[in-house]
């Protein structure tokens, strides 16, 4: 399973800024900022790396049913998409 290009450019944007966040919760930390500001930062970092993860099984889904419908992949079967969602939750 391939990510679809469309699909690609969205979660590189959003690992590209996840990055960002994460340095910025570093930089925080070597700081001493507040404890709150740090955890709120992280938590951020977290559910942008969750909605890449997201769109990425998303575009899976996506593919598998045109696999299904003539394409040159194999597609994965629900057990794999369940399990590759649930890698996430």
């Amino acid at each position: 399973m391939k990510v679809e290009e469309e699909a690609s450019a969205a979660v590189l944007n959003r690992l590209r800024r996840a990055q960002g966040q994460l340095s910025g919760v570093i930089a925080m930390i070597e700081s001493g900022r507040d404890c709150k500001d740090v955890i709120t930062q992280l938590a951020a970092v977290s559910r942008a790396l969750d909605r890449a993860g997201f769109k990425i099984i998303a575009s899976g889904m996506r593919q598998c049913r045109e696999d299904g419908e003539g394409g040159q992949e194999a597609p994965l079967t629900e057990a794999e998409l369940e399990k590759l969602f649930l890698s996430l939750a």
